[in-house]
């Protein structure tokens, strides 16, 4: 990062960023459960909730790139080794044991709930402080609001077929 960029910052860069790795790791460990949950899932609105998991894989892995991009622009390391992330992640994988659609989008709910819950704390802490790693997280946390609404409206819809 540039020196003036490193200037304006106001909180531990390093501390910094081992809390974005943290969610580095969520990221990629939530890509991997949407992609292979739309692989095994099975039930009523298959299709619909292959679609809706297939669309969150690709902004789990686009979160990811956004967050490694601060991460090295904050002089940081990423995380290289595919076994440090459960190791560093805030928000755990939950196995796709059960493929029923109803299960797959609980799973997955739960995964939004956590990563709300993590950028939303987050952004808290570098509010005022790093505008720049306050507008990424923004960003990302909207989306994953959105994923959170989405899933449980087609759960909702499921519950209603008869």
């Amino acid at each position: 990062m540039g020196t003036m960029g490193k200037k304006i910052i106001e909180v531990d860069s390093i501390k910094l960023v081992q809390s974005l790795n943290s969610l580095f790791a969520d990221e990629w460990l939530a890509y991997y459960q949407y992609w292979i949950g739309a692989k095994v899932v099975k039930g009523p609105m298959r299709t619909a909730v292959v679609a809706e998991l297939d669309e969150h894989a690709t902004d789990e892995l686009r979160h990811a790139q956004m967050l490694s991009t601060r991460i090295l622009q904050l002089g940081g390391k990423l995380i290289i080794n595919p076994n440090d992330l459960s190791k560093l992640a805030g928000c755990k994988y939950l196995e796709p044991s059960d493929p029923h659609v109803k299960e797959i989008l609980k799973q997955n709910i739960k995964g939004e709930q956590c990563a709300i819950e993590g950028y939303n704390k987050l952004i808290k802490e570098v509010a005022g402080k790093d505008f720049a790693t306050y507008d990424m997280l923004l960003q990302i946390l909207e989306d994953e609001i959105e994923h959170e609404d989405d899933l449980e409206a087609i759960l909702e819809d499921i519950d209603l077929i008869k």
